[in-house]
């Protein structure tokens, strides 16, 4: 099920949004601020983000360029063409007008979950020095095969899937299953470990952060 966060701080067009998703089969994640916004992404993963610009705290426009790695839909009240021009060349992959069309609204976010697939579909994830092939579960470190466990290979895969993004244990032991049923709460402190010093002795560098209290996220 596809996965899709509303930041919107009017209640009655967050509601029907959401019912609107849900019913087409949409998972839905709320948030009334970009602070508040900014805090779910740090627990959750979403496919897609429909941003409205007016928030409280931190507006749209603020964290929007902090949204990398997930396609956002900017839908706001602001129709001049310069906004649209702006917000599109600073990251968003889409935008629509208040009031909008709900069959328009769906058929865009069709079009960008689509884009978004065909775009996770390639085998080669790239990240600093890492090339890593999930058709043959290769890893090239500045051209030296790094040998990765099942484990230490699905990690690597999630995290360079969303290099930008912060995961929580809870979503990375979720997201990992598809590829290892072996690791546990208990034990993915140890595989990530691992990894990080199978990544250091090939070139020196530190690729994992550990993100105090939530999860893990790639050194940029």
């Amino acid at each position: 099920m596809k996965s899709i966060m509303i930041i919107d701080d009017d209640i009655n067009i967050g509601n029907m949004l959401e019912e609107l998703l849900t019913k087409e089969g949409y998972h839905t994640i709320r948030a009334y601020s970009g602070t508040e916004a900014l805090l779910c992404l740090s627990l959750s993963n979403p496919d897609l983000i429909l941003l409205d610009l007016m928030l409280p705290g931190l507006n749209g426009e603020e964290i929007l360029p902090k949204l990398k790695g997930i396609p956002v839909i900017v839908v706001s009240a602001k129709a001049d063409i310069d906004d649209k021009v702006h917000l599109l060349l600073d990251g968003a992959a889409d935008y629509i007008t208040k009031p909008f069309n709900t069959k328009e609204l769906l058929a865009r976010i069709a079009v960008q979950l689509r884009n978004a697939s065909s775009l996770a579909s390639s085998p080669i994830l790239r990240f600093g020095n890492l090339t890593l092939n999930t058709d043959t579960h290769s890893l090239l470190v500045e051209r030296q095969t790094v040998k990765l466990t099942r484990t230490e290979f699905a990690i690597l895969k999630l995290l360079m899937q969303n290099p930008t993004q912060v995961i929580a244990k809870s979503v990375m032991l979720n997201r990992i299953s598809e590829d290892t049923p072996d690791c546990t709460e208990n034990s993915l402190k140890v595989h990530i470990s691992h990894l990080r010093k199978k990544l250091q002795d090939a070139d020196g560098k530190d690729y994992i952060a550990s993100v105090w209290g939530i999860g893990f996220k790639l050194n940029e």
